[in-house]
């Protein structure tokens, strides 16, 4: 193995992002066991957090791009060593020298049309909602109740697009006084943060808290998983606070507050995936579940691997623009499990987790066997 070493900006840059808690790690190993690479190939994040420790990491090998910021190893290390910021801090050096594999390097065009468009998709900005032109959506104008912010994938994705036009539905049969930011909304960063891109996450970041602060917006519902998680827990601390809620949990409010009404009956075996972003990272179980047992005749069913130790899809820490081959992909193997309980219809509520398991579907030829929707999609079409 070539090294580079001691590598001192490896160093420096995790005691920037997390002190020297890399010091904790007494190498148990536990990490290991429970991240979900080595469900599919060798990968020890035990090892990367030593190396680190004494400044030689390999650089420019494809293993510090592996993790998918999952937050399962955190959420079972006994000495509370924060893997997945070392994991950040490393691409930081990376991304500073300028050094991808070649399964990586399809990020850089993702961090491009970033800088040019606001978006990891090469969309034009001015056809950022072109997705609602259709639909009565209005621009966001002070004093509305709520943003509705849609997020890239739903703005620019074909498949996506469907959540995000469910969503617009839902929120106008609810009699929500909502509207969009259009063009004037720039991607959360919440990825390219974990690719190493640090300077361009706050640029972004403060792009879109001056344009909520001069919008007047206090309220902002998402769709994405992970722009909940980026303003929720990260833009604070630019020094700015909005209320946050995912569209998965304000279902339930409407639901509950008989803003909401279901008909009708769903004669389908339904399984739910928890997106790591709206699990492990911020707790959120019980709501999504609550809304499907809302359902008339829908049946709920678990899979291996749920709740806290729900099973990645794969697609977060940048991994969704990168190339993974496919006997290594997650998302099959999170199918499978689905299959395994009977189930219809997959549901969840990342567009992430949708982007992969769509892929997965075909991969496995499973397009006759089950579908895959988002938790808006599954309600409106019971409005």
């Amino acid at each position: 193995m070539e090294t580079i070493a001691p590598f001192i900006e490896v160093i420096d840059e995790i005691k920037q992002a997390g002190g020297e808690v890399f010091k904790l790690c007494f190498q148990c190993g536990l990490c290991d066991t429970v991240c979900p690479w080595n469900k599919v190939r060798p990968f020890s994040m035990r090892r990367i957090i030593r190396e680190a420790a004494f400044g030689l990491t390999e650089i420019e090998g494809e293993d510090i791009w592996r993790c998918t910021t999952c937050g399962n190893c955190p959420s079972h290390c006994p000495r509370g060593v924060k893997q997945i910021d070392i994991s950040v801090a490393l691409r930081r050096v990376a991304t500073e020298y300028e050094v991808f594999p070649a399964s990586v390097r399809s990020a850089r065009t993702a961090r491009a049309s970033l800088i040019s468009e606001g978006n990891p998709l090469q969309g034009e900005r001015k056809k950022r909602s072109d997705w609602a032109k259709e639909l009565p959506v209005k621009l966001y104008e002070e004093g509305m109740e709520a943003l509705y912010f849609v997020g890239c994938y739903l703005s620019y994705d074909p498949r996506m697009k469907k959540v995000a036009a469910a969503t617009a539905n839902i929120l106008n049969s609810a009699g929500i006084d909502f509207g969009i930011l259009g063009s004037k909304e720039n991607c959360c960063g919440e990825s390219i943060r974990k690719t190493g891109s640090e300077e361009l996450f706050k640029r972004l970041a403060r792009e879109n808290i001056k344009t909520f602060i001069d919008n007047g917006i206090k309220k902002i519902i998402v769709s994405s998983p992970h722009c909940f998680h980026t303003f929720k827990n990260e833009y604070p601390d630019f020094m700015v606070n909005f209320e946050v809620v995912h569209m998965s949990q304000y279902l339930l409010d409407l639901i509950n507050e008989g803003r909401l009404e279901l008909k009708g009956d769903l004669e389908k075996k339904v399984t739910y995936h928890d997106p790591c972003y709206l699990g492990r990272h911020n707790g959120i179980y019980d709501e999504p579940r609550e809304v499907l047992k809302k359902i008339s005749g829908l049946e709920l069913v678990e899979m291996s691997d749920s709740d806290k130790n729900s099973l990645c899809c794969g697609g977060g820490g940048g991994r969704i623009w990168m190339d993974t081959p496919k006997e290594e992909r997650f998302s099959d193997l999170r199918l499978k499990q689905a299959r395994q309980t009977g189930a219809e219809i997959l549901v969840t509520a990342c567009p992430y987790c949708i982007t992969n398991f769509e892929e997965s579907r075909l991969n496995l030829e499973y397009e006759d066997a089950m579908e895959i929707k988002d938790i808006t999609e599954i309600i409106n079409d019971m409005l």
